[in-house]
This record gives structure tokens, C-alpha cells and sequence, in this order.
């Protein structure tokens, strides 16, 4: 059968799940980088803890918690404070505490032979290498961030001139050794104290805690007075601009009269309220009046409309008018029945009527006059109402400036009393509470003289080192496997490249191995075993029949494809085949050395045409025929390559069953590239830990580009941790007979 790889096939690494059983693999497989890296790091963790100077550490239970205030608000306040016992650590730890430790035990002076003594010379060694690594990096620094000034900074001139003294280095030491813990939901912080002399972690554990106790004192001594001085010289400053504030606030009030303003403020808002009203009923009278006369004038022409205007209609004289000159005219009426027009008593009817509608006319003449009158009336009424209103809002805005400005200075005067007052009240609670803590420190449980090391914990140690050193050799384990890109088990081909892996053969080790002499002294071996399933494979490669013409070949040199075409003919032969094997390898032949055939005639002076086709030897006490490689050419590929050989091939295969053509690596030469035409398919030999991944790729894509076809892998020199016995096992099965 043929195998078919697609390019996406090649190019692309399929992801392949992880079982626990690969991991186990990849262990049992870098077991020796396992073993070496738990050795080392366990052996230096042995050195370092039977090595190391026992350490005794003293620890001293301290409760730590504020002061509670009178105030229930404060007292609240201060019960939930979740980084107070923090600060209280890092106070602890400070170096005003250390020192304080120092002077207390005397530590610098009576003591100081115990702590400086025996490290002077080694702390002048390493205080020199260290300020030589800390200047020669200050300046690389400054060299590389472009700082080319090297002069000395005034911070490192006042280094060099004031050295530390006894006390700060010994302060310094205790810091290094002082440990200070929290108990976990309580007010109690353990104080620890670690030196290689018990008496005297004791002796600094308890001299900890009187320098805390006292440090408090000191800080709040120090705030207070700062506090008060700071307060005494503010009260000063707010009490004059108190003094200013009110001696501007008085003198404004006396310009401006504003000492009934507030009275003023409260009656002018209703006098304002009063001359609106008025106001708006004046315009309303305007108003009224300025209609009337409007429908006055609109039939001041017939006196009758003008009767039915409500105030002619209403009038009392026009009522005894109107009733008369009704009688006067009825009187006409009857005396025209009896008189003609000139008659005295008709003329005297109509002079008294002309006489009544005259005093009509000048009674709607009075009474029109009397309108226009209240309307002029009204109209000034009302320009005076406005006039009085415009002055009491000019008033009254000028008196809401004046008394603005004056809220404003009345206020900064309160707010100037008010910081003022303030000041004196802090100063004398602060007077008062100067000498009160604000944090109260009572001894739990003082040091006790520690009887046994706690540094180092040897059992802790070793466990540690043994852990340690085993995930080290274990990831230092995977980190290489995941570097290795190299061809290690059979199924590494078949995942990544879909290819049929024939076969697998183990690696031979000892100097007596010699894996080509295997197939006819130890038939019944494990590794003869191995190229049998070779043969079987090849023979079932096809569905008609096996390929006839074989071409033996690998990426690189030294990957046993030489070995493997000579052991593969013998299987071949076992079988009943004749078998002929062509060493084509024209540059560096070696068939014929393994073989034991004269090498002084061959394939090179055929291809030449230096000899005839009777270059075919049969290999001495072997059923195999061999066509040695001849004396080396100056151009191999260009014989190999040419028409001569496909016909010399052509011819053999005629001939024998089986021919196996042995070739130089595909990597190195075009040679198996041009004899893979002229044969039924390709074995490719891949040499285990040795070809890489991409080498096989790269292989593979140029005989893919000339459409050779691929009958399968043999991985050659499978290591037995790399073998993976459940999928080419049968070392157990034939152990027996290969003894």
C-alpha cells in the first residue's frame, strides 16, 4: 500500500494529548538528570545543615492595644483599627528601638567584643567587596542612563566622612535577628529575639520591650510638645486676626449706621408689599376707567346708546330727565291731536322739551368730564405708586448690601472666635493629657532562657532538600525533554508525520555488540526479531504484490541505514528470496567491508562504462549477491542519475526478488533523491535521539516534490527507556532463547 501525507500534514505538528503514563515516561527517560540534580541539591542541603551554627531564639508575648477614650464616638473609633498592630511592628522593629537596646545593655561598649569582634575582619572584607560591587554598579549605571559627571555626591562625601559607629552596627545586627509575629485574632504580638547564645537572645528579648514601651513615651512627648508649640504659635496668629476682623466689623457699622438695620431690614419688605397692592389697584382703576371712556367716546354722538353705558344709565338725575322728557312728549303727542304746530301751547311743549334734552346733553357732559377727571386722577395715582416703589427697592437693595457686607464680616469675626476658642481648648487638653499614653503595652509572658536550637531544623531541612531536589530533577527533566526535538519513539513518527513506522530497532550496547552480525549468530535475538517485523512489514506495504526494488536511505550519516539494508536483505533471503543488494553510496561505500567483497570492481565503473554488467559478487557463505559501490567517482550523482542506472536496475529486478539500493543521506546529496525514481518505494531509516523533527520534515518535502513514494520508517537505536516495551515488546518473549 502506498502512504499519502498531505503538505498540512507535514508542515503543521498535530497537539496530542498528555496521559500520566508520558509523564511517567519522560521521567523514567531523564532518570539520570533526575538522580543528579536530587543528589546535588539534597547533598549542599546535608552541608548546609550540619554545617550551620546553631541559632536559640528567645520570644517574649507582649498585649498591645489603644487607649479607650471617655467619648463613646472615640472609643469606637479606635476599637477597629486593622493596621494598628502593624505600625506597632515596624515601631518594634525600628532602629531608634535597637539603639535604645544597645545603651540599655551596653552592648557597644562592656559588650561590644561579643558582637564586633569576632566579625571586624570578615565585616571589613565584606563591607569592602560590597562598596567596591555597589560603586563599580553606581557608576556602570550612570554610564549607561548617560551621567557621565563622576564626581563625589555631597550624600556619598557625607558617607565617607561619618562612618557608622559601634552603635549603629550592633543596632543593625539586632535588627537582623529581631522577628516580631501577630497572633491571629488577638491583641498579643510575639517579640522574638534569634542568636547563637541563649543568654543573650534573653537578655534582647526583654530589653525590646522596655525600649518599645519607652519609644512610645518618647513619641508622644515628641508630638505633644510639638503639638502645643505648634498650637501656641497659631492661637497667636488667629487671635490677631480676631482682634483685626472685629475692630473692621465695628468701624463698618458706624459709617454705614447699621445699628437698626435688622429693623429696617423687617419693615421695608411691608411697606414693598403695601405699594404693590396699591399699585396694582391703581392700574386696575386706570384701567377701568380708561375702558369706559373708550365706549363712552364710541357713541358719544347718539344720547340714547350712551343711557345704556351703566354709569349714564344708572345716574339719578338722567333718571328724572329721561322720565320728563318721556311726559314731555306724550304731552306733545296729546296736544298734536289737538293744536297745529304754531299753537302757544305746542310751541311752549317743545321749548320745555328742548329745554329738558338740554339738560341731558349737560348732564352726560358732567358726567363724561367726571371720567376723564378720575382717570387723569388714577393716572397719576398710579406714576406716584410707582415712583414710591422704584425708591423703596433702590432702599431696600442698598440696605441688603450694606447688610450683606455686614453678614460677611459679622461671619469671618464668628468663624475667627471660633478657631480661636478652638486653639485655647486644644491647648489646654493638651496641657492636661501631655503625659497620658496613647497606647498601653502589658507584658504577657516575658523571655525564657531557650534550652534548644531552633535554627537550623535539621529534619525540616532535609525534607525540604529532598522535595526540592526531586521537583528540581524533575522539571530540570521536562525542561530538556521539551528541548529535545529529536525522534525518540515510533509513535512521534506516526502522530507527526502519517507515516507507517515499520519497525523499531533497540540500541546495542557493550563493544562486543555488533548488530550486523546479529541476523546469522542470534536469529532467535530480540533485535533479529526486530527486522523479521521489518520484512513482514515491507512485504505487506502493497496490495498486489511486495515492492521488488527498495531504496535504502536516512536524513543524516550514521543513522544505520547501511546496517539496516544488509540485515533487511538477510531476512529477505531467510525466506527463500534471492536477494540482491546495490551499494549506491558512491562517496563513503561500506557494504563491502561488512560483507568481506573486493570493492576494486563495481557499480561506479558500470555506470562509466569502464566494465561490463558482471559486477554482481555473491557474498561469501551467504545466499546474498552484492554489486559493490567500485572505486569512488569524481560526480556520483550524475551516474547515479542517468539512464544507464535505471536500465542496470530494470535488469536486476528481472533477476532476483528483492533489490535493496543502499544510499547517502538525503540531506547531504541529491543522490537518493534520483534513485528513488527508479525504484518500487523508499525506506527511510531515522536514527533515534539523533534525527530531528525538522530534518525528517525537510526530508520528507523534497521527496514529496518529486512524487517518490514512501514505504515507511524504521527508527534505528531506540533506547530501552525510550522504547516503550508495550508497543514493541518482545525482549521477555525471547529472552530465553537469545541466553
Amino acid at each position: 500500500m502506498q502512504n499519502s501525507f498531505p503538505a498540512d500534514y507535514l508542515e503543521e505538528r498535530e497537539e496530542q494529548e498528555m496521559h500520566l503514563r508520558d509523564y511517567l515516561q519522560v521521567i523514567k527517560k531523564r532518570q539520570t538528570v533526575v538522580l543528579i540534580a536530587l543528589g546535588l541539591i539534597f547533598a549542599a542541603t546535608i552541608i548546609f545543615t550540619f554545617t550551620s551554627t546553631p541559632i536559640y531564639t528567645a520570644s517574649s508575648d507582649v498585649l498591645i492595644e489603644r487607649s479607650q477614650k471617655s467619648s463613646e464616638l472615640e472609643s469606637q473609633y479606635y476599637s477597629y483599627e486593622p493596621e494598628f498592630l502593624d505600625t506597632q511592628s515596624e515601631i518594634i522593629r525600628s532602629v531608634n528601638v535597637a539603639k535604645k537596646v544597645v545603651d540599655k545593655l551596653k552592648l557597644a561598649t562592656q559588650y561590644r567584643h561579643y558582637f564586633l569582634e569576632k566579625h571586624d575582619a570578615g565585616f571589613s572584607l565584606i563591607a569592602a567587596l560590597r562598596e567596591k560591587i555597589m560603586g563599580g554598579a553606581a557608576s556602570l549605571g550612570s554610564f549607561f542612563a548617560g551621567d557621565n559627571d563622576i564626581s563625589p555626591k555631597p550624600q556619598d562625601l557625607l558617607e565617607t566622612l561619618q562612618p557608622a559607629s559601634d552603635q549603629d552596627v550592633i543596632a543593625k545586627m539586632i535588627q537582623d535577628g529581631l522577628s516580631v509575629r501577630p497572633l491571629k485574632n488577638t491583641k498579643i504580638v510575639t517579640i522574638s529575639y534569634a542568636d547563637k547564645n541563649p543568654a543573650v537572645a534573653k537578655l534582647v528579648a526583654d530589653a525590646v520591650v522596655q525600649a518599645y514601651i519607652d519609644e512610645l513615651l518618647e513619641i508622644k512627648l515628641a508630638t505633644s510638645n510639638y503639638s502645643l508649640k505648634w498650637m501656641n504659635s497659631k492661637a497667636a496668629e488667629e487671635r490677631d486676626k480676631l482682634e483685626k476682623s472685629e475692630r473692621q466689623l465695628q468701624e463698618y457699622m458706624r459709617q454705614n449706621d447699621l445699628v437698626t438695620v435688622e429693623n429696617k431690614l423687617t419693615v421695608l419688605p411691608q411697606k414693598l408689599s403695601d405699594v404693590g397692592l396699591q399699585l396694582s389697584k391703581a392700574e386696575t382703576e386706570e384701567k377701568e376707567l380708561q375702558d369706559l371712556l373708550d365706549q363712552i367716546n364710541a357713541v358719544i354722538d347718539s344720547p340714547d346708546r350712551l343711557e345704556t353705558i351703566p354709569i349714564f344709565a344708572s345716574n339719578e338725575v338722567l333718571k328724572q330727565i329721561r322720565e320728563r322728557i318721556y311726559k314731555a312728549n306724550q304731552n306733545i303727542q296729546e296736544l298734536s291731536k289737538k293744536f297745529g304746530r304754531r299753537h302757544p301751547s305746542m310751541v311752549k311743549a317743545n321749548d320745555e322739551l328742548r329745554i329738558l334734552r338740554d339738560e341731558r346733553r349737560f348732564e352726560i357732559e358732567r358726567i363724561v368730564s367726571s371720567v376723564k377727571n378720575s382717570l387723569a386722577l388714577a393716572t397719576s395715582k398710579k406714576m406716584s405708586l410707582q415712583e414710591l416703589l422704584t425708591s423703596t427697592k433702590t432702599e431696600m437693595l442698598d440696605l441688603n448690601e450694606r447688610f450683606v457686607q455686614y453678614s460677611i464680616m459679622k461671619r469671618e469675626v464668628d468663624s475667627n472666635r471660633l478657631v480661636y476658642d478652638t486653639l485655647q481648648a486644644g491647648i489646654k487638653k493638651e496641657g492636661v493629657t501631655e503625659q497620658s499614653q496613647s497606647v498601653n503595652v502589658w507584658v504577657v509572658k516575658p523571655a525564657d532562657l531557650p534550652k534548644a536550637p531552633t535554627k537550623p531544623n535539621k529534619k525540616r531541612n532535609l525534607l525540604i532538600g529532598l522535595i526540592l531536589g526531586l521537583f528540581s530533577g524533575i522539571g530540570l527533566a521536562f525542561f530538556i525533554d521539551y528541548l529535545d526535538n529529536t525522534i525518540r519513539q515510533p509513535k512521534d513518527l506516526e502522530g507527526r508525520f502519517g507515516v507507517t513506522v515499520l519497525g523499531a530497532v533497540d540500541e546495542l550496547r557493550g563493544e562486543s555488540q555488533d548488530i550486523e552480525t546479529f541476523i546469522r549468530k542470534q536469529p532467535l535475538s530480540p533485535t533479529a526479531e526486530c527486522y523479521r517485523l521489518i520484512r513482514t512489514g515491507l512485504l505487506l506495504s502493497s496490495a498486489e504484490h511486495p515492492p521488488k526494488t527498495m531504496l535504502v536511505t536516512s536524513m543524516d550519516a550514521q543513522d544505520g541505514k547501511s546496517t539496516t539494508t544488509v540485515n533487511l536483505a538477510r531476512t529477505l533471503a531467510q525466506g527463500g528470496n534471492s536477494v540482491l543488494i546495490v551499494d549506491c553510496d558512491l562517496r563513503r561505500p561500506r557494504i563491502h567491508s561488512l560483507l568481506g567483497v573486493d570493492n576494486s570492481v563495481g557499480l561506479s565503473r558500470y555506470l562509466a562504462g569502464n566494465c561490463g554488467p558482471d559486477i554482481v559478487f555473491q557474498v561469501p557463505d551467504e545466499d546474498l549477491f552484492l554489486v559493490p559501490s567500485g572505486p569512488v567517482p569524481p560526480d556520483p550523482a550524475e551516474l547515479l542519475g542517468s539512464r544507464r542506472m535505471k536500465e542496470f536496475v530494470n535488469q536486476m529486478q528481472e533477476q532476483f526478488d528483492f533489490v535493496l539500493l543502499d544510499s547517502p543521506p538525503i540531506q547531504s546529496v541529491t543522490d537518493s533523491l534520483a534513485l528513488s525514481q527508479f525504484v518500487s518505494g523508499t525506506v527511510l531509516v531515522v536514527r533515534a535521539g539523533k534525527t530531528t523533527g525538522e530534518a525528517l520534515d525537510a526530508g520528507l518535502k523534497k521527496l514529496r516534490a518529486i512524487n517518490s513514494r514512501i514505504l515507511g520508517f524504521v527508527l534505528n537505536g531506540i533506547r530501552e527507556q525510550d522504547s516503550g516495551r508495550h508497543y514493541y515488546g518482545y525482549t521477555s518473549y525471547y529472552a530465553r532463547d537469545d541466553d
